[in-house]
């Protein structure tokens, strides 16, 4: 089993997502939480796929046309925190 944190901005933006957006990100966090990334991979809607530049290192994961969610893997913890739950934003704040 992954351990999945969740940033207190993300713990926020939850209320103000729409319920579509709001089932898939609970979806992605119970496929991380059994098989860890990698289950995402085979899941095509999903779009896994590594940041480059400022994000350099995170992960990326569609939730919908316009949501991202984005994550950090730390393997030898086993743990998936969860930086950013956007509105397709990338620049850092």
């Amino acid at each position: 089993m992954w351990q999945i944190l969740e940033h207190r901005r993300v713990v926020r933006r939850l209320a103000r997502i729409p319920v579509d957006i709001l089932k898939r990100y609970e979806k992605w966090k119970d496929i991380v939480a059994i098989s860890g990334p990698q289950g995402l991979i085979p899941i095509k809607g999903f779009r896994d796929e590594a940041l480059r530049g400022d994000w350099n290192g995170h992960r990326s994961s569609r939730l919908g046309e316009q949501y991202r969610v984005i994550y950090l893997v730390e393997e030898q913890e086993v743990i998936v925190k969860v930086v950013d739950l956007t509105a397709h934003d990338y620049r850092r704040k």
